[in-house]
């Protein structure tokens, strides 16, 4: 019949222009009235399929010598510290030397000199240790000279790794001093006592 069709749902006549059945209001053309469905993104096969997080890079290393008067600067504060240390003991000797007391001042020089020697040891751990596994990831020295141990990952290392690398320095002192020396020769300036704790000294 023209002008006309008969509805696929029910069979009722409708006119060639509607589009819903006058009886049973379906669509007369499905196909036309479906909302397509939101298109996906295109997958591309060289999209990773999560973002990898990069390990964090430092402007440089600290070299050599830049590591040099951080150390320099390091050894004067703990010597600043650890001075009334031996000062006390030394007045001591004085006093008992003018008492009259014998070898007063000879005995509590050498006394003052074991207590100082100890003092520098386990200060200069402590001291290192803390500071380098906190939050400032540095020394005093190294701060003023713009630097921070980390790890090869550029994170902060933890109070174990920092007393490992301080000890490793003994190692890298007994070599004739060549552990130290490596530093100006590595590729990401480290000292064996760096290899040996993994760890990096970076600079910015």
């Amino acid at each position: 019949m023209n002008g006309s069709f008969f509805c696929n749902k029910c069979g009722a006549q409708n006119a060639a222009v509607a589009q819903f059945c006058s009886r049973c209001g379906s669509p007369t053309n499905p196909a036309a009235s479906a909302v397509p469905p939101t298109a996906a993104p295109p997958y591309s096969a060289t999209a990773p399929a999560y973002q990898a997080v990069a390990p964090v890079v430092g402007t440089g290393y600290g070299g050599f010598w830049i590591r040099v008067l951080a150390a320099i600067i390091d050894a004067v504060l703990l010597r600043v510290v650890v001075a009334p240390i031996h000062l006390f003991f030394g007045g001591l000797g004085l006093a008992g030397m003018m008492s009259g007391v014998p070898h007063a001042r000879m005995g509590l020089g050498l006394l003052g000199g074991g207590v100082t020697l100890i003092a520098l040891f386990f200060g200069g751990w402590l001291y290192e240790a803390l500071m380098e596994s906190s939050s400032y990831q540095a020394t005093l020295g190294k701060m003023v000279c713009g630097m921070k141990v980390t790890d090869l990952y550029g994170n902060r290392i933890s109070f174990g790794r920092a007393t490992g690398r301080h000890f490793a320095k003994i190692l890298s002192a007994m070599l004739l001093g060549v552990g130290y020396i490596m530093v100006a020769f590595t590729e990401r300036k480290q000292g064996l006592h760096d290899l040996l704790a993994g760890t990096l000294v970076r600079r910015g």
